[in-house]
């Protein structure tokens, strides 16, 4: 039977994130509204202990731009106030990453706070609180001895959250706390005191294997406040009331704490997040294409930096820049600061990018043609690789998903859903450049719904051919495509060449895409050129794309390709044809309740094609990157 406790032992928390990449604002707001209230009140009230999770990210930040709440922090660990909790320096969902980088993170994040606070920490931080049980082993091994999961994750387990448990795996083992969600809650509509003293009368389902001391840990947001009160004022009141509950609260220090306690009971907390609403991290990449490019270019990254050899120092940097394209929010939510925004995407892609480099060293490398399973779905991708570009292209669809221009550490084909580039349809003759883009068209037929043939590889020569055979279920269906990829230097040659391999005469329009991550839509990231044999470049007409846009597009008739200025990467773009085409280029958003995140800039070169029966038509693209 639960009995009311005669004395509340509080684990009183502050936990905050910023990821990296995020613009200055985020981490301005994040400092004004949660670190520095909750920090420069807590240290007006020295008998109220409290423990910090503030992320590598974030601590660096404030080291650098606000060293005042710095030098706080420094105070009142010295002073065995506050106690700092470690985890991942970059907050990453952990059971998705690669042992070594789980390890690797924790001491980065281990040694940063030993360094600048004097004190290792002995207990970690577990983002979202994802949790895997083989979590304990590596946790373990970097000497942390207690973590957080929430009182949701214990009843998953049929455990009461009424007082900490230990796990195990391989022969290691950790103390769990239960992070009391109901107490969190509680406090959005009562004072401190007020949820204290509900909680003491009634002991809410929490003592401690019979004892009348009860032990609850929590991590509040923000303090309940007035509507014009500001968290200052609301934090300060907080701690103003906690130390008035000092008859039958004490706050304590997990790290002391911990250690007092023998006898634990020893549960299996199955997998899980906190939130129950949230998606597992494993399903998310597998639900959200572009989070599951991500992944896989994390483990393909953390490949290449594994097999470096002979060169700690090298191995070591490209490792860290790896950690920092593992943030959690790409792999555990969408929309504005998530997933779907595709600065923190570039960013995770620049870092990724940016290690495959440092293992590259200062050497020649050696271009190559590999097959490797990169999206790990159990079908061998074709990748290129050179010195400038690398471009990855996909059985089955017979389309590009990413290309890395290594001198910039930028993927130009960082977008959202399922896109690659030179997806090829077919449309009706009549079909119009102005229309392309607004929705299907009637009678088009969608080849990268098909799959596409290998017909050669030549990893000598660096060659690849790929071929569509006919089909029976479109209307132009008669038509087979044989494409050619090569990648030399700086530049993606696509060659094409379409049969008409009916009875019949055909005519149709031939349209492939291409889908380009730009850092921005406006013109201050990006102009768009149209080139003619004999002429000089002409700017697209209203080529600025004004934010919000997604109806505008810029449209050239009868050109033999385009130029893209990448203003904030310094890198020009041009896209040539070997044959006159109409071009149109819309940007490409995605909705996110009211607001349009922007992705990247479709590109569609339109080439109106006649065939007699046994005929081909061929066409070249070429690709070119500079700066």
């Amino acid at each position: 039977m639960k009995t009311a406790p005669s004395k509340i032992n509080l684990i009183l928390g502050s936990h905050a994130h910023v990821s990296y990449g995020a613009d200055t604002a985020e981490f301005e707001r994040v400092y004004s509204d949660i670190l520095r209230p909750f920090v420069s009140c807590l240290y007006k009230y020295p008998r109220i202990q409290a423990v910090l999770h503030y992320s590598g990210v974030l601590l660096h930040w404030v080291e650098r731009t606000h060293q005042e709440l710095f030098m706080l922090i420094e105070d009142m660990v010295g002073r065995r106030q506050i106690e700092m909790l470690g985890g991942g320096f970059y907050e990453p969902i952990l059971p998705i990453i690669p042992h070594q980088d789980k390890i690797g993170q924790i001491e980065l994040l281990t040694t940063y706070i030993r360094k600048q606070f004097g004190k290792r920490p002995q207990g970690c931080w577990i983002p979202k609180y994802a949790w895997e049980q083989g979590l304990v082993s590596p946790l373990a091994s970097c000497g942390m001895g207690f973590t957080f999961l929430s009182e949701r994750q214990f009843a998953l387990a049929n455990v009461d959250a009424d007082a900490p448990c230990i796990c195990e795996d391989q022969g290691k083992l950790i103390t769990v706390f239960p992070v009391s969600q109901s107490l969190e809650s509680a406090l959005a509509g009562k004072s401190i005191s007020a949820v204290l003293d509900d909680f003491s009368r009634t002991g809410m389902g929490s003592t401690r294997h019979g004892s009348d001391e009860a032990i609850v840990a929590i991590f509040p947001g923000k303090a309940i406040s007035g509507k014009d009160e500001s968290q200052d004022y609301a934090w300060n009141h907080f701690f103003e009331e906690l130390s008035l509950c000092e008859n039958f609260v004490e706050t304590v220090s997990p790290g002391k704490l911990f250690k007092r306690f023998k006898g634990l009971r020893k549960v299996y907390i199955p997998d899980s997040l906190g939130d129950k609403d949230a998606v597992p991290a494993r399903r998310f990449i597998i639900e959200y294409p572009e989070a599951g490019r991500l992944y896989s270019k994390m483990i393909f990254t953390n490949l290449l930096v594994s097999h470096v050899r002979g060169d700690k120092a090298r191995k070591d940097s490209a490792y860290e820049e790896l950690w920092k394209a593992q943030g959690s929010i790409l792999f555990c939510r969408t929309g504005q600061q998530g997933l779907h925004d595709n600065t923190l995407r570039n960013t995770a892609y620049s870092a990724m990018i940016g290690a495959e480099r440092i293992t590259r060293g200062v050497g020649k490398f050696e271009p190559s043609l590999l097959s490797y399973d990169v999206n790990m779905d159990g079908e061998e991708e074709w990748l290129f690789q050179d010195v400038k570009l690398n471009c990855y292209v996909q059985p089955g669809c017979g389309g590009i998903f990413e290309l890395d221009y290594l001198p910039k550490t930028w993927n130009y084909l960082n977008t959202c859903g399922d896109r690659v580039a030179f997806a090829d349809r077919l449309l009706p003759s009549g079909a119009s450049i102005e229309k392309l883009g607004t929705g299907s068209v009637n009678g088009a037929r969608l080849c990268r719904k098909e799959r596409y043939e290998l017909g050669e590889l030549d990893k000598v020569r660096r060659r690849l051919r790929l071929v569509l055979h006919k089909s029976s279920e479109d209307s132009l269906g008669s038509v087979e495509i044989e494409k050619n990829f090569a990648v030399k230097k700086d530049s993606v040659i696509v060659k094409y060449s379409l049969a008409n391999g009916g009875t019949e005469p055909q005519s149709f329009c031939f349209a492939p895409e291409l889908d380009l991550s730009i850092p921005g839509e406006t013109d201050a990231f990006v102009r768009f050129f149209a080139c003619k044999s004999g002429e000089a470049d002409n700017a697209l007409t209203g080529s600025a794309f004004p934010s919000g846009a997604s109806s505008y597009a810029g449209l050239a008739h009868g050109v033999d390709g385009i130029k893209i200025h990448d203003i904030k990467n310094e890198v020009q773009i041009t896209l040539s044809a070997s044959k006159p085409c109409d071009m149109r280029i819309v940007p490409v958003y995605v909705s996110e309740g009211a607001n349009k995140l922007f992705q990247a800039f479709c590109v569609m070169p339109l080439f109106r094609v006649s065939l007699e029966a046994g005929k081909t038509w061929d066409t070249e693209f070429v690709l070119k990157f500079s700066h």
